[in-house]
């Protein structure tokens, strides 16, 4: 069995009241780009570590879903495992 390993980078951008993540998967030469995005209540005390887990979080869950989809495509075409 071969084993293949890759990263995910993942970038925020924050403005106080908003953070935003952008998550990059690359695997076999195709690259995933998914964001997420949190906003803070204004009532809220300002917790940066808060605001970047909840958008990674949506990042990571728009990424699994692009991936999803890019497997369930393949398959379709074709490229998926043989049947049973």
């Amino acid at each position: 069995m071969a084993t293949e390993t890759t990263e995910i980078e993942i970038t925020f951008h924050e403005d106080g009241a908003h953070t935003e993540a952008r998550a990059s998967l690359a695997i076999r030469g195709v690259t995933f780009t998914a964001s997420g995005r949190a906003s803070r209540n204004p009532a809220d005390v300002e917790v940066a570590l808060i605001g970047e887990e909840l958008a990674a979080a949506r990042a990571l869950a728009d990424l699994a879903h692009q991936l999803l989809e890019a497997a369930a495509a393949a398959i379709g075409d074709g490229g998926g495992p043989p049947g049973p």
